[in-house]
């Protein structure tokens, strides 16, 4: 199978080809804005590396938040446009699901969200120990504790840094975004569904009264 990845959730823009487990081509770049830009030009370009034409694709797979709500706005309107124009079937991967692949074992995906909050979902194995949420640094901090119970475990993300203060047995992987090559292959084993972003809270812009 055939399985385009592609994130622009967070501060970076990243685009994989796989397929099955074996990665064709990729591209990432770190980046605050201008993903828009730069997304389609990218995927252009690991596809000409791998060899591919877009009409090979079985499948393509998208990071859906939480995230800026530009950047996972971007990616999700790319992936539909595309899997509307080869009538391919997408997959939406969740952020912090995506970034906890950077690690095995007992780790937390944790996304600095601005306005002392961050976002934040244990994994443990590969299976969830909760839902995505996002929380204050003090709710944040004892959430690790409940569910880590002393045990030593990664932190992978924006957040990681801020919150390893309260969780000294921690190890941290910094990372400004998720990688399209682990999106590309949790897609593998997921059920094709219509695209829907996870928003965890409001946006910071308000309509005028």
């Amino acid at each position: 199978m055939i399985v385009l990845g592609l994130d622009t959730c967070l501060a970076s823009c990243s685009v994989a080809v796989l397929d099955g487990e074996r990665v064709l081509a990729s591209d990432r770049e770190v980046m605050a804005r201008g993903h828009q830009e730069r997304l389609a030009p990218m995927a252009r370009a690991v596809m000409a590396a791998a060899g591919l034409a877009f009409d090979r694709l079985d499948r393509i797979a998208v990071t859906v938040g939480p995230g800026s709500f530009t950047g996972l706005r971007v990616g999700i309107a790319f992936a539909k446009g595309l899997a509307l124009a080869l009538d391919r079937p997408t997959v939406g991967i969740g952020t912090l699901e995506a970034l906890a692949c950077e690690a095995e074992g007992l780790v937390f995906a944790a996304i600095d969200a601005r306005r002392g909050q961050f976002y934040l979902q244990g994994f443990e194995a590969g299976r969830a120990l909760m839902a995505p949420e996002a929380l204050t640094a003090e709710v944040a901090a004892a959430r690790l504790a409940a569910l880590s119970r002393g045990r030593p475990f990664t932190l992978v993300g924006s957040g990681a840094g801020l919150l390893a203060e309260a969780a000294p047995q921690a190890r941290v992987v910094s990372a400004e975004g998720a990688d399209a090559r682990r999106v590309a292959r949790l897609a593998l084993t997921r059920q094709p569904a219509p695209l829907r972003p996870l928003y965890l809270r409001a946006p910071d812009a308000k309509l005028p009264a």
